[in-house]
């Protein structure tokens, strides 16, 4: 291991992945979404990245944590009671795996992701 292989996320290369959530998860608008993971681990649990979502709303079930920090935009997290979270520029926060609810992109949003997806048992 040497200072090479540290990830300088203003100086990475990532080419974007984009994709849209599965159609029978879209529950309003085209949200039309990006992701650059500019790192993941050897043993593919834990991931980091920069993620942009276009306006729309879809379902989500959370299998990961997920710590983000909301770079641009605004968007409102729901859980399946209907609560939710508002989330914008600046702010930092955990999602722990097995929320179950909604996403819903109020302005084009973009945010630092760092995923640490549990092992199966």
């Amino acid at each position: 291991m040497n200072i090479d292989q540290i990830i300088d996320f203003a100086e990475a290369q990532t080419a974007a992945e984009h994709y849209r959530p599965a159609p029978e998860k879209i529950l309003k608008g085209d949200p039309a979404q990006s992701v650059r993971n500019h790192y993941g681990s050897p043993c593919g649990q834990f991931n980091v990245g920069i993620w942009e979502g276009a306006p729309g709303q879809w379902t989500i079930c959370y299998s990961e944590h997920e710590y983000c920090e909301i770079l641009e935009g605004v968007s409102v997290i729901r859980d399946a009671a209907g609560n939710a979270k508002t989330v914008r520029a600046g702010d930092r926060f955990v999602i722990p795996a097995g929320l179950e609810g909604t996403w819903e992109v109020l302005e084009h949003c973009r945010k630092v992701y760092v995923i640490f997806e549990q092992a199966k048992a």
